[in-house]
């Protein structure tokens, strides 16, 4: 009897487990490549809209019959400026590494995991801290006699709030990283020190 059944005279063809292996290594590949370009792109994102925030800014300045106002007359507008600038650049820079074919190690993970979180902080902070800014600014403290100041200087004001929603959306763009960063490292490694499961003895003293 032939062990292997024929179809119209000729026989099956079965592909050997080297074959199997390098197809299914051929897609892991393309898998990663794809999680690469993807990963690149949203940590360019970011960069686009902190330099756009960051030059908004600093072109934001108002002369009229009243006075004059500037971003740098204000601490939290400088904050602001400070934080896109360095968020932008940590874009940039990260986005490039991981653009580059390479393995996955844990320092590479962990470190990619730590600074999204503390660029996300630091970007929600200046945007939070502007948004109080433009609040006062255009409603007033009268509790402590804070004027309203965008009745007087609308231009500075329209583009100062531009340049914060601007940083929202980034803050959205690195909440998205921080979630992929914090993923890809507590699915592919373990914590990186395991403590030892202690038993708590009883000690009987009989008098």
């Amino acid at each position: 009897m032939e062990k292997r059944e024929k179809v119209n005279g000729v026989a099956p063809a079965t592909r050997s487990p080297m074959a199997l292996m390098g197809s299914s290594r051929n897609e892991n590949q393309e898998v990663n490549t794809s999680m690469r370009t993807a990963e690149t792109m949203l940590r360019l994102v970011p960069m686009a809209l902190g330099v756009a925030a960051l030059v908004v800014m600093l072109k934001n300045s108002q002369s009229n019959d009243f006075g004059s106002v500037s971003y740098s007359d204000l601490g939290a507008f400088r904050y602001l400026v400070h934080a896109n600038g360095i968020c932008a650049g940590y874009s940039l820079l990260s986005a490039i590494i991981a653009a580059v074919p390479r393995p996955s190690t844990m320092p590479r993970a962990w470190t990619f995991f730590l600074l999204d979180q503390v660029l996300t902080y630091i970007i929600l902070g200046a945007a939070a801290v502007s948004t109080e800014v433009l609040y006062l600014a255009k409603k007033g403290d009268s509790a402590i006699t804070w004027s309203a100041a965008c009745g007087t200087f609308a231009g500075f004001c329209h583009k100062a709030t531009i340049a914060v929603v601007i940083t929202f959306v980034a803050v959205i763009c690195y909440a998205v990283l921080s979630l992929v960063s914090s993923y890809r490292l507590f699915t592919k490694f373990d914590a990186p020190v395991n403590y030892p499961s202690k038993t708590i003895e009883a000690t009987v003293f009989h008098g």
